[in-house]
């Protein structure tokens, strides 16, 4: 799922948003208005904390756990729907985890519904089920549920949700977490996770043996580059969403695109070997990115 994966001993909503820092994109930029960033930050602590749990990434017997009055649990199902039974009290109750509390005044503010953070919850029980998948359109359907709700989250907080525009949104987070998945392929297999598709592994003759090694080789390579084409095209069908904004709204969204096409540089940068750790792009880089976004918004708006 999202972000670099750190066990953490104990709740905290600042640890847990501190984990902003290592996406490929802003998550609640400093140019935005003050209401959006506090919105945005409570629905990014939503989506980090509940895949914290689903990567397992809670210390056992944690003040998370506690929250969620499963003190002691560690079947990350069982959290699951501990989580959920607090989700759905954001919505007709009062919610008992601080993260959850903090969301409920921007559900209430923006009449958010409870689906897109449903579909975040079922992503990860299907983190725990699903560990392979056989084709793209498996994944897309895996990403519809871990990656398109957080973008239909933004547009519905700053009130720009349109049909056309949550095409786009979906194609720009598909994208994202397509992305992610070739820059953390060594990590995600270490937790017994493949989201390579089994039949371009098939295509491109590369084994899960292939996948293990310390560095990849040519056909490794190959389907990585592959891959990393597909995200890209995603990214340019959904890129006309941010010439369809204006003002520090149009700017976030190139952060989105600017930083999935930075990931996509730094991942051909080097070489498509994505085995010994996962490819960051520089600042310098990632600003870049983001101005080519905006110059090709600035022809399409």
């Amino acid at each position: 799922m999202t972000g670099t994966r750190q066990v953490r001993p104990d709740a905290s909503p600042r640890t847990t948003l501190d984990k902003a820092a290592h996406e490929n994109f802003p998550v609640a930029p400093f140019f935005l208005p003050r209401a959006w960033r506090d919105d945005l930050t409570a629905v990014y602590g939503y989506a980090r904390l509940v895949d914290d749990i689903g990567d397992g990434d809670l210390a056992p017997g944690g003040a998370d756990a506690r929250h969620l009055g499963a003190e002691g649990e560690t079947d990350r199902l069982a959290l699951l729907d501990a989580f959920e039974a607090d989700l759905r009290r954001v919505f007709d109750g009062t919610p008992s985890h601080p993260l959850l509390r903090a969301l409920r005044p921007t559900v209430r503010r923006h009449a958010l519904t409870p689906e897109p953070f449903l579909a975040l919850i079922e992503a990860n029980r299907q983190d725990q089920k699903v560990r392979r998948y056989e084709t793209f359109d498996d994944l897309v359907a895996y990403c519809e549920l871990s990656a398109n709700p957080v973008g239909r989250l933004v547009l519905d907080i700053t009130g720009t949700t349109s049909p056309e525009r949550l095409r786009r949104s979906d194609a720009i987070c598909t994208a994202l977490q397509i992305v992610e998945h070739l820059q953390d392929v060594a990590e995600d297999l270490a937790h017994d996770r493949i989201y390579l598709p089994a039949e371009d592994m098939k295509r491109f003759h590369v084994t899960e043996a292939d996948l293990a090694r310390p560095t990849g080789g040519a056909s490794v390579r190959a389907l990585v580059a592959f891959e990393a084409d597909r995200a890209r095209r995603l990214l340019d069908d959904g890129t006309p969403l941010v010439g369809s904004v204006r003002g520090r709204l149009r700017l976030l969204l190139a952060g989105f695109a600017g930083g999935g096409h930075a990931a996509l540089d730094a991942i051909t940068a080097a070489g498509y070997d994505v085995l010994p750790g996962p490819p960051r792009a520089t600042r310098p880089n990632l600003m870049r990115a983001v101005a080519a976004v905006l110059r090709s918004a600035r022809g399409e708006g």
